[in-house]
C-alpha cells in the first residue's frame, strides 16, 4: 500500500485535489510530475508548478515542475518525455486538470465552451495517449481521471450542457480507454468526491459557502487507496472518494470537513 517509487504524472497540480494528490504521494517516497499552466505566482489564485514541486521534495518525494497547457500536443508530448528521462518512466497518470463554467446555454460564450471541451475530455485523452506507450511497460500502471459517473439524467445537463458536456466526456473517456487497455493490464478508472470540495473551483458554483465543503484531502487519500490496487482487472470503475475510504475502513470522515459543525453540500452529478 505504498507509492514508493512509483512516477506519477498529475495534470493540473499546482492547486486544489491535484495538489493534494501529489502531496500524498509524495509522503510515500514517489516521483512526481507536476504539469500544469500556473508558473508564475498569481495572487488571486496561490500555488504554482514551482511552489508545489518544492512541497513535494519537502514531503519526501522527488518532483519535476512542468509548465504544460493540456490543450497542446507539444507541450503534453515535451512533459511526458521529461518526465520519463527524469525518472525513467511513468507508473500512473492522474487526469486532474478540468475547466468549469456553470451556465446555461446562452450564457455560455464560445470561448468558454470550447475551453472545457479542448481541457476536460480532449486533454484527458491526449495525456492518456500520451502515457499509455510508458504505463504498459509499468509494473502497476494506472490511469484515474476525476471525473463523475456517467450520467443521461437531464438534471445534470439543462442547467449547464456546456459543462456537463465536457465533463461527462472525460467519464465517456474513461469507460472507452478502460475497455481498451484494462484487458491489457492497465487500471484505467474514474474517481468523484461525494460533496463539493474547498478548491478555488467553488468560486464557479453559485452560492457555495467553502464552509459547508471537504478539503482535498479526502479526494487525495480515496486517490491512494485506488493508485495502490493491483492493477490486474481493476477497470473501468466509477468510485466515489467516500465510498473508496469506506472500503478501507474510514467511519469517521469529520477530519476531512472544513467546518464539522455544518452540512455538506453533495457535489455535481450525484
Amino acid at each position: 500500500m505504498s507509492l514508493s517509487g512509483k512516477t506519477l504524472f498529475i495534470t493540473g497540480a499546482s492547486r486544489g485535489i491535484g495538489r493534494a494528490i501529489a502531496l500524498r504521494a509524495a509522503r510515500d517516497g514517489a516521483n512526481v510530475a507536476v504539469a500544469a499552466k500556473s508558473a508564475v505566482a498569481n495572487p488571486k489564485l496561490p500555488g504554482t508548478i514551482h511552489s508545489v514541486a518544492a512541497e513535494i521534495e519537502a514531503a519526501g518525494g522527488r518532483a519535476l515542475a512542468l509548465k504544460c497547457d493540456i490543450r497542446e500536443e507539444d507541450d503534453v508530448r515535451a512533459s511526458v518525455a521529461a518526465t520519463v528521462d527524469a525518472f525513467g518512466g511513468i507508473d500512473i497518470l492522474v487526469n486532474n486538470a478540468s475547466a468549469i463554467w456553470l451556465r446555461g446555454a446562452l450564457d455560455t460564450p464560445m470561448k468558454r465552451f470550447d475551453l472545457m471541451q479542448q481541457v476536460n475530455a480532449r486533454g484527458s485523452f491526449l495525456c492518456a495517449q500520451a502515457c499509455l506507450p510508458h504505463l504498459l511497460q509499468a509494473p502497476n500502471p494506472h490511469i484515474l481521471t476525476l471525473a463523475p459517473p456517467p450520467s443521461l439524467e437531464p438534471k445534470w445537463w439543462g442547467p449547464h450542457t456546456g459543462y456537463t458536456l465536457a465533463k461527462m466526456g472525460m467519464s465517456f473517456v474513461t469507460l472507452g480507454l478502460a475497455a481498451e487497455f484494462g484487458p491489457q493490464g492497465v487500471a484505467v478508472n474514474a474517481l468523484w468526491p461525494r460533496t463539493v470540495i474547498a478548491t478555488d473551483a467553488i468560486n464557479m458554483i453559485p452560492g457555495v459557502q467553502g464552509e459547508r465543503c471537504r478539503t482535498p484531502d479526502i479526494v487525495a487519500d480515496a486517490a491512494h487507496a485506488v493508485l495502490t490496487q493491483p492493477a490486474q482487472g481493476y477497470y473501468g470503475r466509477f468510485l466515489i472518494d467516500e465510498d473508496v475510504l469506506s472500503a478501507q475502513g474510514v467511519s469517521d470522515f469529520s477530519r476531512y470537513a472544513v467546518d464539522p459543525s455544518q452540512p455538506l453540500l453533495p457535489d455535481l452529478f450525484l
